[in-house]
This record gives structure tokens, C-alpha cells and sequence, in this order.
């Protein structure tokens, strides 16, 4: 697959922001976000959820008259009578495209073509197929698969017209628990947290015992505290076969993370250049990369003609 020909996908706002802010974030990335394909949607905590409603419309009616493709992402984890609910309601919406980030969204789709969320685990072939059995049309892979897995899964999804899915940049979904890690930080329950995870748009940072920035904490997710970055690895992606590289939005700097990789893509720029442009654009952390290369995600591996 030509590296010109795969698409840029922009995955869900996965922290609390004010409904006016995430707004205006859509805004700004229908206006001026080269991004094909928008996924749209709580995917963390279902109290969030309605926060939004009042603004959903006019997001949803700005982003598809920019042309681009939305898809409504589901939620990642059920725990509760009200998570349950959310799952059925986006998944049984008619006529939309849904991103299933939970199993128990499966048996609302009963077959329709959909895709498959990150949040579900799709480690080997025995699964991608039956995922694909059971309707899905694009796959989003865990971003803990190194190399050598990525070329086997894109060869087998090829076999079943599946469309393959990485994320290429931002922080990564490492875990999710029962109990809300924000809540618990400040001294609350999850019942009564009063949405504290909004004071941190980009997620709390968690640090050891030595004061060393180690994990980010986003309600009741654990996400890195380092920013991936696959700005050196997409031609090798793309040779492979997997043609949907997605973004995760952050509160500042996306629109220009997603010019950067455009550009990237489309020859004119090259990858050392395009790491200049994002280390100016994005959050003022480490870059990583280790997860693809078989080593802890943590790290940052410098591609060489012998590792790839």
C-alpha cells in the first residue's frame, strides 16, 4: 500500500473536557484538520456522556459538512446499570457507523458492519476472524503489538477485506479499572467524584516514589505518561498493509499534529523534519516507541536500516 493512499483517522476525545471546549475542539478540526474519518464519543466513563448531548448536533452537522467520516465510538468498560444502557443506545442507533470498544456492544450490532475499538483485544488470528465473522469491517490493533505481530495480522485481515487500524500518535490507553483512580486521588468515590478529572485536560501525570513521571491517570484509565510517536514507521505500516493511522486528540497542538502527519504521508516532508514539527505542537513530554520495536513502550527507539 503507496504511504499517500492510507488514511488519517482521529480516535475520541478521551478526556473530560467542558462541553464548550470539545465543542470548539471539532470545531477547529472540521475547519482545518486533514483527518479522513472522526470517531466520536464517550469511550472512558458514562457519566460523562451527557455532558456533551447539548452539543453533539451541532458538532456532528459542522464535522459532516467538512466530509469527513464519523464513526460513534462505544464504551470501553461496563460495569454498571448505566454503563450498560450507553452501550445499547449508541450501539442500536440507526443508521450510524459504530466503533465497538466493549464485547458486550457486539450483540447490539447483531451483524452490522462496524469497527473494532483498540479497547478490544485482538492479539491473533483466531480473533480477527472472528471479528470479522461477526461484521466488522476495520480493526483497530492494541499499539503493545510489535512489528513482526502488525505483519502477520495484515496479512490475515487482507485475506477477509478488513481494513486495519494503529494508533501512530498520543498518549496510550494502557489499562482500565472498576474503581476511578481521579476520584480516589482527591479523596472522593467514583459516585461522587464531581467530574474532578476535568482539572487535568490531558490526564493527571502519576509519579514513583522518586519523583520520576511514570504512568498518566485519566478517570478510571491508566495511560502512558510519554507520547507515542510512529512518525518513522508508517512507510513500513503502510508496506505492510495496515492504512489507517490514528491520532489521539490532545488539548492543545492536534490540528497541527494532524497537518504534520499529513504531510508526513504525502512525501513533503520527511521524518526527521516531521519530528521537529511535532515536538513544537505536542505535549512537552518524551516521545515513545518501544512497543513496536519488542522492547518496553516506555522507550524511544532511533529506526536503523538493521532494525528495519
Amino acid at each position: 500500500m503507496d504511504l499517500k493512499d492510507c488514511t488519517l483517522t482521529l480516535g475520541p476525545v478521551l478526556f473530560n473536557w467542558t462541553a464548550e471546549l470539545w465543542r470548539d475542539f471539532y470545531f477547529e478540526i472540521a475547519d482545518e484538520a486533514p483527518v479522513s474519518t472522526v470517531y466520536l464519543g464517550e469511550a472512558v466513563c458514562s457519566k460523562r456522556a451527557p455532558l456533551f448531548d447539548k452539543v453533539l448536533t451541532p458538532v456532528v452537522e459542522r464535522l459532516e459538512a467538512a466530509g469527513k467520516e464519523l464513526v460513534f465510538s462505544s464504551l470501553s468498560e461496563v460495569t454498571s446499570t448505566i454503563d450498560r444502557k450507553l452501550i445499547r443506545r449508541v450501539a442500536e442507533s440507526d443508521g450510524l457507523l459504530i466503533e465497538a470498544n466493549d464485547i458486550s456492544a457486539l450483540s447490539y450490532l447483531d451483524g452490522r458492519p462496524h469497527h473494532i475499538g483498540p479497547f478490544i483485544n485482538c492479539y491473533n488470528e483466531d480473533a480477527l476472524h472472528i471479528f470479522a465473522d461477526g461484521g466488522a469491517t476495520s480493526i483497530c490493533l492494541p499499539t503493545e503489538m510489535p512489528k513482526s505481530g502488525l505483519r502477520v495480522m495484515a496479512a490475515e485481515a487482507a485475506t477477509r477485506g478488513v481494513s486495519l487500524e494503529l494508533q501512530i500518535f498520543g498518549r496510550v490507553p494502557l489499562a482500565l479499572s472498576a474503581r476511578c483512580y481521579h476520584a480516589r486521588a482527591h479523596n472522593r468515590t467514583k459516585d461522587s467524584c464531581l467530574f474532578v478529572c476535568d482539572e487535568d485536560p490531558d490526564g493527571m501525570v502519576l509519579k514513583t516514589l522518586d519523583d520520576k513521571p511514570f504512568l498518566t491517570i485519566n478517570g478510571i484509565q491508566t495511560m502512558s505518561y510519554t507520547c507515542l510517536n510512529m512518525a518513522d514507521s508508517l512507510t513500513e505500516l503502510a508496506e505492510m498493509g495496515i492504512g489507517r493511522f490514528r491520532l489521539s486528540p490532545h488539548s492543545a497542538g492536534t490540528v497541527d499534529v494532524a497537518q504534520t502527519f499529513r504531510s508526513l504521508m504525502d512525501g513533503a516532508l520527511d521524518a526527521d523534519e516531521a519530528h521537529v514539527m511535532l515536538k513544537a505542537s505536542s505535549l512537552d513530554v518524551p516521545f515513545s516507541n518501544g512497543f513496536y520495536h519488542q522492547r518496553p513502550g516506555v522507550e524511544w527507539q532511533v529506526p536503523t536500516p538493521a532494525s528495519t
